[in-house]
């Protein structure tokens, strides 16, 4: 089940308070959240197949089956979880 886009609209980044967007995550991302998250599942496979990305700060937020993770100790560089965003912060400050 995807991010509730009601909850997407009060969420924002806790680093720079900017703005959220629903990505997809790469498998290997994903597979490593799975294994990071699993203890707190109590039995449960976690389900890791998103995150909310924050253009502003760079970070991304795992959501972890259906709850977005929003420390910011636990979210991931956005050129590390989404290489589409590799390079990204480069082009911004040359600007």
């Amino acid at each position: 089940m995807p991010v509730d886009p009601e909850l997407l609209e009060l969420l924002v980044c806790p680093k720079s308070k900017g703005a959220l967007t629903v990505t997809r995550l790469p498998a290997p991302v994903c597979e490593r959240l799975v294994a990071r998250y699993r203890e707190d599942f109590a039995g449960d496979e976690p389900v890791v197949s998103e995150g909310l990305w924050c253009r502003e700060s760079g970070l991304v937020y795992p959501v972890v089956s259906d709850m977005p993770i929003m420390l910011v100790a636990e979210a991931l560089p956005a050129a590390e979880a989404l290489p589409e965003a590799a390079g990204e912060n480069e082009r911004t400050n040359d600007s």
